[in-house]
């Protein structure tokens, strides 16, 4: 009997020796594997100690944040710096990246015109009744933020020497836009002078309306909203000029060639008329260059100079009636 209870003991014992070395065994490769788990998770997290999370969904939201942001700089850079530089020389590039491209995207981003942004921004920097302030306001608005075709500060010079030279009584202006080169015309007029200026777009008509009115001029200038073609025969009629002293013709290229002719049929041109015509280089008037340049009833003098806010060439032609 006794050594049928011993041999029930030592049984036991050695059931309970392999118990505890089965629970060590399975201790020992639960330690294992998970040991084998934390290395991945270093090695996949850059190196981090593991804190008994995975380190994966931590680095990979990391790694979306640093590649956005990284886009987003790149982004800016080409917009703010490199494509203006690269497109700087080239007048074609110039006018598709800044009046299709940037200006719809401002215009989506901003929910607003590159017309209202000009005027927003003569009424934060301009003197009220000071037509300078008014230039120079749009000049650096349209160099240093948001280009846009007005004749410029360069040809503008141009424009000013021109009408200082001339000292017109009458001006005609084809193409009011925003009302930067009405300001510069106006502002250089003498007293009781009258300055017709004609603009098809009445959202634009709007904006030059307030930018006019800003630099103190308003009194000077009469806008007219309308097609070129349909007011010119109604000049003499419906505003008693007789003729021009000084025409400027930037309003669309392919209007100026048969505006001029139809001047020249209702009579509003006299000896010693004066043409000033913008951007005859870029985007270009050719068949209005190859009239006045060989028409013996002009005298015409081609300026060089720049697209405006660029360094691609383009000018002015000033043509004198002969008559």
């Amino acid at each position: 009997m006794h050594s049928l209870h011993a041999h029930i003991q030592q049984s036991s014992e050695m059931g309970d020796g392999r118990k505890k070395g089965g629970e060590e065994l399975v201790s020992h490769k639960c330690s294992h594997m998970f040991s084998k788990l934390n290395r991945f998770s270093s090695s996949w997290g850059g190196g981090e100690k593991s804190t008994g999370s995975p380190a994966c969904p931590h680095m990979m939201w990391l790694t979306l944040l640093y590649s956005c942001t990284g886009g987003a700089a790149l982004l800016y850079a080409l917009y703010k710096w490199v494509i203006p530089a690269a497109v700087q020389h080239h007048g074609g590039l110039a006018l598709v990246w800044h009046d299709f491209i940037v200006e719809r995207l401002m215009n989506t981003l901003t929910w607003s015109t590159r017309p209202q942004r000009i005027l927003r921004a003569v009424q934060q920097s301009a003197t009220r009744g000071d037509p300078r302030s008014v230039v120079r306001a749009i000049d650096q608005f349209c160099r240093h933020k948001e280009w846009a075709m007005n004749v410029g500060d360069e040809k503008g010079c141009i424009l000013d020497s021109v009408v200082s030279e001339l000292n017109p009584s009458t001006v005609l202006e084809l193409g009011t836009y925003c009302g930067y080169s009405t300001v510069r015309i106006a502002s250089l007029l003498p007293p009781h002078a009258k300055l017709i200026t004609l603009e098809f777009n009445p959202d634009f008509a709007a904006v030059a309306r307030q930018v006019i009115a800003w630099a103190g001029l308003q009194g000077k200038v009469q806008l007219v909203e309308g097609a070129s073609g349909d007011w010119i025969p109604k000049m003499k009629e419906q505003f008693g000029v007789k003729t021009f002293d000084l025409v400027f013709l930037d309003h669309w290229k392919d209007r100026y060639l048969p505006d001029t002719k139809l001047m020249e049929e209702c009579g509003l041109l006299r000896k010693g008329s004066i043409l000033l015509a913008d951007n005859v280089i870029c985007p270009g008037t050719p068949d209005y260059l190859e009239y006045v340049r060989n028409s013996p009833r002009y005298k015409s003098q081609y300026f060089k100079s720049h697209l405006e806010y660029t360094k691609a060439e383009d000018g002015l032609e000033k043509s004198v009636f002969l008559g």
